[in-house]
């Protein structure tokens, strides 16, 4: 996957389509990303017990729900752009991710 945890992205498709932010988490194998700020997910919460610690808080809680990595598109940290991304050999040999648009390796 081309998408790396701590990239900016651009949700480029849904309901938060123009919405920037930073990636939290990745998941490989459902190929989906979790993005600061973009799918705001509300959960009904109801006290329960935990085996002996303190109960869980009740009410509504908010957090981000993952999307699909199709959806959001890598923002260049050079650029500013958002971007398609490539990959380059190193004079050492090592494989790095290349922006497409300004040719510059990306972290």
């Amino acid at each position: 996957m081309r998408i790396k945890r701590g990239d900016t992205v651009l949700v480029i498709s849904g309901n938060d389509r123009g919405e920037t932010g930073t990636v939290q988490r990745v998941m490989l194998r459902e190929r989906r990303v979790v993005v600061n700020g973009v799918n705001i997910i509300k959960k009904h919460q109801k006290p329960m017990q935990t085996g002996g610690r303190s109960k869980t808080q009740p009410g509504i809680i908010e957090f981000e729900g993952p999307i699909s990595v199709s959806n959001v598109q890598l923002v260049c940290p050079s650029c500013h752009e958002p971007t398609r991304i490539g990959y380059a050999l190193d004079e050492g040999g090592l494989k790095s991710r290349v922006c497409k648009r300004c040719d510059a390796v990306i972290g």
